[in-house]
């Protein structure tokens, strides 16, 4: 009827009443519908020395996780010292492009692997934390390639064997 309107529904809020969407997700965090068994989401702001954040991340790529990885690399942007917050920000990207790899998507995985390789590159003299950046480029203009390329493949990629390394050596 005219002048009605659509039952609204109401957002999801977190603890601290920040809207945060509560469905249950998958392990490339899809959201599933309301009641569905999902994996366990990565708690925010979780504070880690970077050598923790990466070993992590590396935990969550090596399961097959990239979403769960890319936000535990997005809690290490958020609070690294300025002059770090490219290279987090770039290792996040990557992890997402990997997501959108293994969903399928492969012109949102290609933009996404290659904005975070560009950020990680500026880091390539000097790399902290023992990270790979010669690594981390290759494997990224790799799977862009792979996913863009004359072969192309039209199915998504697994994500746990399509993982990067993202140390040359723990600590």
């Amino acid at each position: 009827m005219a002048g009605e309107s659509a039952p609204t529904r109401r957002r999801d809020r977190d603890e601290q009443g920040r809207a945060r969407n509560a469905r249950p997700r998958d392990g490339l965090g899809r959201p599933l519908p309301y009641g569905a068994p999902g994996v366990a989401r990565q708690p925010e702001g979780v504070p880690r020395t970077p050598a923790q954040s990466l070993a992590e991340a590396q935990r969550l790529l090596d399961a097959g996780m990239p979403f769960h990885a890319h936000e535990v690399l997005e809690d290490a942007w958020k609070t690294a010292p300025e002059a770090e917050r490219e290279l987090w920000r770039g290792l996040a990207q990557l992890a997402v492009g990997l997501t959108h790899a293994a969903r399928g998507n492969a012109a949102g995985g290609t933009a996404l692997l290659d904005r975070g390789a560009a950020a990680v590159e500026a880091y390539a003299d000097a790399a902290p934390h023992g990270i790979d950046i010669a690594g981390l480029l290759v494997w990224a203009r790799e799977l862009s390639g792979r996913l863009t390329g004359p072969q192309a493949a039209a199915a998504p990629v697994a994500a746990a064997d399509t993982a990067p390394r993202l140390r040359t050596a723990v600590d």
